[in-house]
This record gives structure tokens, sequence and C-alpha cells, in this order.
């Protein structure tokens, strides 16, 4: 068997402190120790004035969006005191630090050195603030100017033999005008080879909701949200991840909504929650969020939404035409009675078991669904990343078919997005299987014929650079070697490589593992002024919920030696294809307003773009499902049939799923505490249940490594100590991305290719 080791201090990025402390889990999240947590986080990277001035503006109509997730903010009643939650201030903290790396900084650290650190110390040094060059065989990245930089990179390009040899990846803080320039640039220069950070969460949501319902986005807005009668979350922790969902959760249950939720872990956020900007929360007055509580075994979410539509059908059997919406399943949908034979053969008491949740507790939340129509389902990357993820969406799907709740006021489909403009990047084309009417639309408004052969996504990718048919690799944002599975084979992809490219804000372990030459390109934040000419530019952003709206950076950056994304994509375009572009590069450089009265040609939804994005709050885009139309082939929402498929795990094995702590957004860690679940001081833990612990020989506290071997070959990671913690028998959780390492790269979601970081097997030693 071929063996993988990750040590704490190489690739993997923290090490082993042994400094754990333990307290009790929150049982309320946010209040007021979010308050003082924001205001120590900013005050930490800037002085109070730049950070005022930086919070008044975020998330508001004439500031900037946040570069955390891509909740939607609401389209009226925005807070004058801070429409922010605290991990926004800690992404806002970390993106306008005042801190910058200057040339003394790269001469006095050598990659090796740096790369000792962990990723919390790495982040905290502070903004790149001029380009810097590493040339084969060098120690130590040297400045670089700008058009020497785009030289080196056009000379890279222009040598390969094929287009497709280059890799252009992109992360889902880019904004709709980069994106959109950068996805350009790549198809005039020649490939689809275009990954991103969708390809590693909501890829499977995408194709799951593309097919069954004909566009891969969700289909509510924030108000559907305030109107529902019933909303399921499952899969996703918002107290940490997406933290202003609960301002929403808490309005609809103040409008009586009955909320479920389906987690193998407690998660805080779905408890209690205090909002500090209200009376109420100040007065440490808690919401109460969670109605039923479903402790889901990990990946059987598949079982337990069988087991619930079948005690539904049950129901309409009994009573018929009382729980099922007929007419709407008659006029608007396929599948249906072959999808209600596949369920009158599931045998419910078998669903229970492999589901891991007891009967009396599933009826409870059939009963809370049997009568209601304006029903909402939430999910995120705990349904995504899994190998039977696609199916598992759509049987979230099959649900809403049943009970006609898509398409209608209160009820409907959302996938809440992690990045915050991780869906405008699909919209703008980012994809490596782009859509004929695209390509067309690019060919006619341009006059090149991009090519039509599918790219690489993010596990091809990889596969490419460690085989050698990758050998250029440029990352528009994003920290790829963390974010990525099977750490040692993608660090080795990268280092496989003639030039790693990365434009970045901040310095990351992605940059520490590069290829035979490497270059970082700063670029400003979305807190920064973008001005050309003496006219402050706005980039323009898209929400988890299709809303377009403007962002404008307020704050001065820390250099004069940035430029913005597509300042820096104009550039390259211009250095790689000289005179051969049909494209005006110049005229996009000179004002985005030219950016978008192109797209607005290109991408559909967005007539009168520069007119209607100046809208404060900014316009919806079309949604077919939201609007009761389903963009099919056939015209019509298909009900899906798919088996529950079981995990078998010998007496030693156990399945893991990562997860975030408080204290990180991503792959950037804000600190060492994860305060809603009272772990502190130390991220290499594994939870694990107290019989687990017993049966394997272990006691809480114990250090132990943990092992995959999927594929025949042995990966382990060193050093995790065992914590005690209510999650169901046989299941563990550990932070991203510290077990990246463990998560097999051929290890992938069916028809997506979503690497499984949700279930990974592993089995657990002592450390010796």
């Amino acid at each position: 068997m071929a063996k993988a080791s990750i040590v704490p201090n190489a690739e993997n990025p923290e090490k082993f402190t042994g400094d754990l402390r333990l307290g009790k889990p929150k049982t309320t999240a946010a209040g007021i120790p979010a308050v003082i947590s924001s205001a120590k986080h900013i005050l930490e990277e800037m002085d109070a004035a730049r950070g005022f001035k930086a919070l008044i503006k975020l998330n508001q109509k004439d500031g900037f969006d946040c570069p955390g997730c891509a909740w939607p903010d609401p389209d009226d009643d925005r807070s004058s005191l801070g429409e922010y939650c605290e991990n926004g201030a800690k992404a806002v903290a970390e993106e306008a630090t005042s801190k910058k790396l200057t040339a003394s900084f790269f001469a006095e650290n050598s990659v090796a050195g740096l790369a000792e650190l962990t990723d919390f110390e790495i982040g905290k040094k502070g903004r790149v603030a001029e380009p810097v060059y590493l040339p084969e065989g060098a120690t130590h990245y040297q400045p670089i100017s700008w058009e020497k930089a785009f030289k080196k990179i056009a000379g890279h390009l222009n040598a390969l033999s094929s287009p497709n040899e280059a890799i252009f990846y992109t992360s889902g803080r880019t904004s709709n005008e980069a994106a959109y320039l950068y996805q350009l640039f790549v198809r005039e220069y020649g490939t689809n080879n275009m990954p991103d950070c969708s390809n590693m969460c909501h890829e499977s949501s995408g194709v799951a909701l593309g097919e069954s319902l004909g566009i891969g986005k969700g289909s509510v807005t924030l108000d559907d949200l305030y109107m529902a009668e019933v909303i399921i979350v499952l899969g996703q922790n918002p107290g940490t991840n997406h933290p202003r969902m609960l301002s929403a959760l808490q309005k609809a249950k103040a409008n009586g909504a009955t909320i479920i939720a389906v987690n193998p872990l407690h998660e805080t956020g779905l408890l209690n929650f205090l909002n500090p900007q209200t009376v109420k929360g100040f007065l440490n007055i808690k919401t109460h969020l969670t109605d039923i509580f479903l402790q889901v075994k990990i990946n059987g979410d598949l079982a337990l939404l069988k087991a619930l539509t079948l005690l539904l059908l049950q129901e309409e059997d009994k009573h018929p035409g009382t729980v099922f919406d007929a007419e709407f399943i008659a006029a608007d949908t396929l599948g249906y009675a072959e999808y209600i034979a596949h369920l009158r053969q599931q045998d419910l008491s078998q669903l229970v078991i492999d589901c891991g949740v007891p009967l009396e507790q599933i009826e409870l939340a059939a009963k809370a669904i049997m009568h209601k129509k304006k029903i909402i389902t939430c999910w995120a990357m705990g349904l995504t990343q899994h190998k039977n993820a696609v199916d598992t969406i759509k049987e979230v799907v099959n649900l809403l078919l049943l009970k006609g709740s898509i398409g209608k006021p209160g009820a409907g489909t959302c996938p809440v997005r992690g990045h915050s403009n991780v869906q405008g990047d699909r919209t703008m084309g980012i994809f490596e299987r782009p859509s004929e009417q695209l390509l067309n639309a690019i060919q006619k408004v341009y006059g090149f014929e991009p090519p039509r052969e599918h790219g690489f996504d993010t596990v091809s990718a990889i596969k490419a650079m460690r085989d050698g048919k990758g050998k250029v690799f440029f990352a528009m944002g994003g920290n790829f070697l963390s974010a990525t599975p099977d750490t040692e084979v993608t660090a080795q992809a990268l280092r496989n490589c003639d030039l790693t490219v990365h434009v970045s804000t901040k310095l990351n372990r992605s940059h520490l593992v590069h290829g035979k030459e490497a270059i970082i390109l700063p670029c400003y934040g979305r807190s920064d002024e973008d001005i050309i000419n003496g006219e402050k530019q706005f980039v323009t952003c898209e929400n988890s919920m299709g809303v377009v709206q403007m962002s404008k950076g307020n704050l001065k950056p820390v250099s004069e030696h940035l430029l913005s994304e597509p300042a820096i994509v104009c550039q390259l375009a211009q250095a790689t294809l000289g005179s051969k572009s049909l494209v005006n590069w110049e005229r996009y450089s000179q004002h985005y307003d030219h950016i978008r009265e192109d797209i607005e040609k290109v991408i559909p939804g967005f007539d009168n773009y520069n007119e209607r994005v100046r809208h404060p709050g900014g316009f919806y885009l079309p949604n077919g499902a939201r609007e009761g139309r389903f963009n099919t082939k056939t015209g019509k929402a298909h009900f899906n049939v798919a088996d529950v498929t079981t995990q078998q795990l010998a007496a030693d094995e156990f399945m893991m799923m990562t997860i975030r702590s408080h204290d990180q957004f991503n792959t950037t860690i804000y600190g060492l505490d994860d305060r809603y679940r009272g772990i502190y001081q130390e991220r290499r833990v594994i939870l694990m249940n107290i019989k687990d612990i017993i049966s394997a020989g272990l006691q809480p506290g114990d250090v132990v490594d943990l092992y995959n071997e999927f594929g025949g070959t042995e990966r382990v990671v060193h050093k995790f100590i065992v914590v005690e913690y209510n999650i169901p028998e046989k299941c563990t959780a550990t932070y991203f991305p510290e077990t990246n390492a463990l998560v097999p790269l051929n290890s992938v979601a069916d028809k997506s290719n979503t690497p499984t970081s949700k279930l990974v097997i592993l089995k657990i030693k002592k450390s010796t």
C-alpha cells in the first residue's frame, strides 16, 4: 500500500500545540460576546477610525459588499447600526488591515521559513503591498514591476504547446466585472480550464437543481423566508458560516414559522439567538429558533427525507388530496408515478436505522409539514460534499414538489452559498463546461471562436498538474492548497508546474507551495477605494438569492502598488494576446461601466445593467423556478428516484466530516477558539461520541493519529486530541483544512465531481 504522511508543520496548516482548553458548548449565538469579538478583531488590525469607516459602509446600499459569505442584504430595512455579523467584521478586519508586507519582509523571510508558520500566523502578517517574484531555485520572493510580471506570465502562457496546459482558478470573492473579464480572456486565449471554488462546495446543488428545476440556483428571497410556515435547515451551521441568516430566522419565527434543523451536531446557531441590535438581545432575552432537531447520522439525510415523504404518503393515502398538491403535480411535474412506486417499496424501519433519527422525531417533523404549503428548504455543504449529494438534494426537491412548495410566496429552495460572489462568478461564465448559449453570445459580440471543448474542474485540474498536463497555474484569489482535497497530492501538483501565479490581498499557504517559478500579484480588496482618472469606480456582486448590487470601497489602499482585479486581467490579456486580441481591453480598463455594457450583451438578465445596478439595493435576476417556470428540456419539474446507500464500516472504522470553527471563514483562520463549541486554543481535535471513545480503547484528551486508506493509499495526519462531544455513534468531526489531507482526490460526488469532505472513512490510533 502506498503511503502519504502529513506532518503538522509542513503542508498541514496548523501545528499541534497541546494547549487545548474545553468549556461547555454555548446554547445561544451572537449577543454581546459577538460585539466584543468583532471590536477586538477590528482593533487588532487597524486604528479605530479606519475600522469604524469600514464597518459603517459594510453591506450598506452605498457601501461595499462583505468579503465573507453570500447571505443577502434586506431589500429595504437595512440596519443603520450595522448590516453585518461577527464573522463579517472579522473578514473586514483581515482584508482592511493596515499591516503590510513590503520588499523588506520578503527579503527577511524565506519561503521555507514562512512555510513553517501556521495558516493563522501567515494570515496575521498583513497585506501584500507590491508584486513579488520567486525565480527558479530561489529561496526568497523578490520585488518585480507590474510590467515585468505580466511579461513573465505572458511568456509562459505563449510558450505552452496548447492553451489547455494552462489552468485558471477563481475564488468566490471576485467581482462580476473581474470574473467576466477573466473568463473572456481565458476563452480568447483558447481554453475552458476554469476550475473554481464552486466545484468544491455547491456544485452538487447546481447539478441537482439544474436537472430537477431548470436553474442551478435557489428560488427564494428573504421575504419568502419571512412568510414561510416551515423552514427546514439541513447540513448547515448558520451561526458560524452565515450568521446574518439568524436574523431572518428570528423574523420568520416571529411570524409563526416552524423551524426544523437536521444536523449531526447541535450547532449553537440553530438553537437560540441573541440579536445584539435589538433591545431584547441587549437585555439577554433570547429567541429560541429550532422547534424540531433531528440529529442525523453523517450522510443519513437521504434516508431521513425518504422516511419523511413516506409518512406523508401514508397520510395522503388515508385522506386523498389533503397532503399532496395534486393540481401542481399534474400540471408542472414529471415522474410522480415512478417516484411514488419507488416510495411504496421503502421499509420505514430500515430508513429509521439508516438515518439514525428515532421514528417519533421523524413523525413529529412530518406532522409539522403535513398540511403546510409554504415550505422552504435550506442546505449547505453538509449535503453537497457526499458521493450521493446530487440525489440527496434531488430528494429535497421531491419533498417540495409533493407539497407544491416551489414557485409560490414563502416556499422554495435555498442553497446557502459560501463566498460572497461565488454565485455571480458562475453567472458571469466562470465554468469549465460553458453553455452553447454563452459561447455563441461571446462569438457574436467579439468575433472570435471560443473553445467548445470542456475544461478542467478543480479535481481534474489537480490531476492534470500532477500528471504534467497542467504547466501554468493562475489563481484569481483563494488559497488553493488549503481549500482542496488530498493535500500532499495537491502540493506536488502545484510543484510540478513551471509557473504558479496568485492574485491575492494577503499572504497564504498557496504562495509557499509553488511551481518552479512563482508570482504574487497584490490586488484591491472589497473595502479599498478604486479610482480611475479621478472617478471612483464600483463593482457588482450577486448574492445567494440572485440580487445583483453595487459594491464601492471607501478605504484608502494600504499601498500605491496595488491594482484592481479588472485592471490585472486587462493588462494580462494585453501582454498575452497583444494585437491578436479582438477585445478592446484598454476601453475596459478606463471605466467599469464599459465592462457592464458588454456583460449586458452577453449574459441574460442584465438588461440596462448600468442603470439598474445604480438603484439602491440593485436588482433581482430572472429566476424561472421562483416564477413557477421550469426551464428543463421538458418544461416540467422532475421527480427523481434514487436508492439509499449506507456506508459499511469495519469495527475499527469511523465516518469523519470536516467542519469549520467559529474563528474561521473558509481557509482563513481568524483565531484558535471555537467559542460556540467550547473548544479553545487548539484546532487539531477530533470530536467523538463517548461510546466510540471507550470502544476504541481511548480516553478524552488522548492524542491520536488519523488514517484513511481509500484507493490503496494510506493517508495519515498526526497528533489530534480526542474530544468527547454530542455526535452520533461512529461519526466524528474535525476542522477543515487540517484534515483535508485525508480527503481522497478520487472520492467525489456523482455527477458534480465535488470532493466528499463530509464523509471520510477513518481509523484512529494513539500517537506514539
